[in-house]
């Protein structure tokens, strides 16, 4: 009799599901606790690049690059309620959105039900709560500035990184956004990017760029001759553990980008999301381990670990639409990328302290344009247009913003101030000091 209805009853909860409806209200209760839920693993991995950055600088850059992670989660959220959210979804009009809902709140009809008010049918048709989804755009505007930070490491002076980070925030990312999330030129045209490769990971990746272009690479990075001379990072266990949490967190990342969770079709889209971003993070560890063994005769795990990073950026664009083994074949690609994409920047004399740019600019292009293989309402020439537009506007903006920081406040370290490291100059709180 057990075997008979350990057998029956899941079949008739999933005969249930498939047929029944749920009420407007609780679609909107499981709604808003992904957009929650999703937010929260997203934020979460504020955790892993502050790890893995700690992890790839020296120590003596330890404390200052804890406080630019901290200090910028803060600036991007301050920024994003003042004008971030208001100029990126709020009356878009094809180029920019609006400051009428700059100071960003939750609605009159929430409040009013927070008050005791029944109207709780004013506010379920909207299908999710307007903090929920402020919050979860939130995080996501966040991790953009977080890629910066790592990039330019161990020369850019704090406050500078800091005035950057609110026009990052405030301004360069939410008008991009507005172009493809928020319903402007880019979105019209038909431009796909689920959870941001392009959106988020672009858009940092270029501004990472940029900076590392204007402030140079570290003393004794390259010398004259073109020899390159390693700098190692502090820390690898940090940088591990960086890592993973990144990888935990991306699932929120992907999984959240669904935005709805109240019908059975969103769940197993969200399960399916899942899957397919943890087997991209996969196969960017993987595909970047056999590449560096053939190519370099050894295994190298500092490129395994932004291989799993490249992996995920690379299905972010679609975690979707692609089968299991397409999305680890996309995210090897994008491990492969992260290779050689580092050998590309060493080529140039472009000095990334922790391969922010392979990771997340090259392999979010990557996985822009290959969306039109899986997903077939995507265009290639859409896409295309999409990397280019963020190519031309981050880059520009983001050269202008640096170089006027560089010709009045300063934005590099003195040489004395980068020798001695930015914890002793930027901070007076040493990481690594040995106390009684």
């Amino acid at each position: 009799m057990k075997k008979i209805l350990s057998f029956l009853i899941p079949s008739l909860l999933v005969s249930g599901i498939a047929s029944a409806e749920v009420s407007a209200e609780t679609a909107f209760v499981f709604n808003t606790f992904l957009f929650i839920f999703g937010g929260i693993l997203v934020m979460f991995m504020a955790l892993g690049f502050a790890m893995l950055e700690a992890g790839f600088v020296r120590k003596k850059n330890t404390s200052a690059i804890l406080l630019k992670n901290i200090a910028l989660y803060s600036i991007a959220g301050i920024m994003f309620y003042l004008v971030g959210y208001s100029l990126m979804y709020v009356d878009v009009s094809g180029w920019i959105g609006s400051l009428g809902g700059a100071f960003y709140n939750p609605s009159a009809d929430e409040l009013a039900l927070l008050d005791g008010a029944e109207n709780v049918a004013a506010i379920a048709d909207t299908g999710y709560s307007v903090a929920s989804d402020w919050f979860f755009q939130m995080v996501f505007c966040a991790t953009a500035i977080s890629i910066v930070s790592g990039a330019c490491a161990e020369r850019i002076k704090v406050w500078p990184f800091m005035i950057f980070a609110a026009i990052m925030t405030g301004i360069i990312y939410p008008i991009y956004g507005s172009w493809t999330w928020g319903g402007g030129w880019l979105a019209e045209m038909g431009f796909s990017d689920f959870a941001g490769s392009t959106i988020v990971h672009s858009v940092g990746g270029w501004a990472a760029v940029v900076g590392c272009l204007i402030l140079g690479p570290r003393a004794g990075k390259y010398s004259k001759d073109g020899k390159i001379s390693p700098i190692a990072g502090a820390n690898m266990p940090l940088a591990a553990l960086g890592t993973f949490i990144l990888w935990f967190g991306w699932f929120g990342f992907n999984g959240g980008s669904q935005l709805a969770m109240g019908t059975a079709d969103d769940a197993i889209a969200v399960s399916t999301i899942f899957m397919n971003t943890f087997l991209a993070g996969a196969g960017g560890v993987i595909g970047a381990a056999i590449i560096t063994r053939l190519h370099f005769g050894k295994t190298d795990v500092v490129q395994m670990l932004n291989g799993c990073i490249g992996g995920l950026v690379a299905v972010t664009a679609e975690p979707l639409a692609p089968s299991p083994l397409a999305a680890i074949l996309i995210g090897a690609v994008g491990g492969l990328i992260v290779v050689y994409g580092t050998k590309l920047l060493f080529s140039l004399k472009i000095d990334d302290v922790v391969g922010a740019v392979p990771a997340h600019l090259f392999a979010g292009i990557w996985g822009t344009l290959i969306v039109p293989a899986t997903n077939a309402d995507a265009s290639f020439s859409t896409q295309l247009v999409g990397v280019l537009a963020v190519n031309i506007f981050v880059f520009f903006v983001a050269y202008i913003v640096f170089s006027l920081m560089k010709a009045t406040v300063g934005l590099r370290l003195s040489k004395e101030g980068e020798t001695k490291g930015t914890d002793v100059t930027e901070t007076g709180v040493i990481a690594y000091a040995i106390r009684d």
